[in-house]
């Protein structure tokens, strides 16, 4: 499957978790987080240094604590970071992750791959595809 063909397939998944949001709305992985709930996904943020957000909604600390199995997770992290979420991820229980621009390398989407994810990756942002009306 191109990438085109899973973006389109991952966008039109409605239930997301968002790895490394922050409260601090100049980082992109808050932008990247209000852009998915304005268009209206139901969005979770994740990051455990922090118990909330600016607006006052609960950040979780893993995949594991949230309220809701996510249909896809977005990683909006360092390349290491990535990597030690994926291997600690079941590809059965979160099949579809897509990974920001600056949150992995080859060897990150190999592995990723191999293990049976569905990865999104090659430049392509969810915030941007989705501020372009696909």
């Amino acid at each position: 499957m191109d990438n085109e063909t899973k973006m389109k397939k991952m966008a039109d998944l409605k239930v997301w978790a968002v790895i490394g949001v922050t409260p601090n709305t100049d980082k992109i992985s808050n932008q990247i987080y209000h852009t998915l709930l304005d268009h209206g996904y139901e969005t979770y943020p994740i990051n455990p240094k922090y118990e909330a957000l600016e607006n006052g909604e609960p950040c979780y600390a893993s995949l594991e604590a949230l309220p809701k199995v996510p249909d896809c997770v977005d990683f909006v992290v360092p390349p290491p970071v990535t990597l030690k979420q994926l291997e600690a991820m079941d590809p059965a229980v979160y099949p579809n992750v897509w990974l920001q621009p600056g949150t992995y390398n080859e060897d990150i989407v190999a592995f990723a791959e191999a293990k049976g994810f569905t990865v999104v990756h090659e430049g392509a942002c969810i915030m941007a595809y989705l501020r372009l009306g696909h």
